[in-house]
């Protein structure tokens, strides 16, 4: 294994401000040698001029298609026997590129996860965090995974061009990366997860941008459950909680309109009484939330129904938009 060469491939659109600290942290890695990929997605502000400094960084550009195509652009040139990726708004730690690859040295291993971190003091960013941290947990018990988020994310080349990478339907990051790995992993090839493979990432600090964050997570879901309806039950990383409170939310609000239509004041209850479930659903998040940050704790009795309707909502809208169809 020590012999082994990987790709980092770094797709980017108007990533400025973030992209030098990016390619710093890369060249800073304990492992050696790997060669840098930018594929630049359109960006009309200085993304690639900054890269440019950088006369070791290989700069692919191409118009804006979306994360997808851009990615799979920067795996076709890739020399790497394994290729990793990062989004260009993450940090990586010095031993990040070490420990995406450690699971290789096994050759069963097809795909690695790798995990966020933050050092942001923001409320909301924290809420993120402790929300993602959760799901770590859930992946941590799992010997093998299912779902691999692309921004710290590596595949054996083979298997990434034996299924012609990422679908380029998704054209924004809304699902092109899960989508990928449930393919792999539903052909039995196995994906695990490295909790030591650390990028730091900067999370939305405004709920507003959060809630419409989530909003269109939810409306691009309806893509990748129309591709993966099997997915509908259960993956490796999604809450079994958040369906069951998205079906509690429906049939509180079906419960709520029923009950004024029809003057029936046991409706009203049994809505107030999906409201509460919903509270209880997410007890075992609420605990694992004071243990970590008691102000997240606090805060989650607000964001999480808030997280609930928007996550809703946008299901709705990808329903009703035929986004299934595209």
């Amino acid at each position: 294994m020590n012999g082994l060469k990987a790709s980092v491939i770094i797709p980017a659109y108007n990533e400025e401000n973030s992209i030098k600290e990016c390619i710093l942290a890369l060249q800073n890695q304990t492992r050696k040698p790997f060669e840098i990929i930018l594929a630049d997605d359109g960006s009309f502000d200085n993304t690639v001029e900054i890269a440019e400094t950088f006369s070791e960084i290989k700069i692919l550009k191409q118009k804006n298609r979306g994360p997808a195509v851009a990615r799979n652009c920067g795996a076709k040139i890739a020399k790497g026997e394994i290729i990793v990726f990062i989004d260009a708004d993450c940090v990586a730690e010095k031993n990040w590129l070490e420990e995406m690859l450690k699971p290789f040295e096994s050759r069963e291993i097809a795909g690695v996860q790798g995990r966020y971190k933050t050092n942001q003091k923001e409320l909301i960013a924290r809420f993120s965090q402790i929300e993602i941290e959760e799901r770590y947990e859930r992946l941590s018990k799992e010997k093998y995974i299912d779902f691999i988020g692309s921004y710290s994310a590596a595949y054996r080349k083979g298997v990434f061009e034996k299924f012609n990478g990422f679908d380029e339907k998704f054209p924004v990051a809304s699902g092109e990366d899960p989508d990928l790995s449930f393919r792999i992993a539903e052909k039995g090839y196995k994906l695990v997860f490295n909790p030591n493979a650390i990028v730091y990432h900067t999370h939305q600090t405004s709920l507003a941008k959060y809630l419409k964050t989530k909003f269109f997570r939810a409306y691009w879901r309806i893509l990748l459950y129309k591709k993966h309806p099997e997915k509908m039950a259960k993956d490796s990383y999604t809450p079994q909680t958040l369906k069951a409170e998205i079906a509690c939310l429906i049939m509180a609000i079906l419960a709520g309109i029923l009950g004024i239509f029809f003057s029936i004041k046991e409706l009203f209850l049994v809505s107030e009484a999906l409201i509460i479930l919903i509270f209880i659903l997410n007890l075992k998040f609420l605990l694992f939330a004071i243990k970590k940050d008691w102000q997240i704790a606090l805060l989650s009795l607000v964001v999480i129904p808030l997280r609930t309707i928007s996550f809703s909502l946008g299901l709705a809208a990808g329903i009703l938009s035929g986004v299934a169809q595209k």
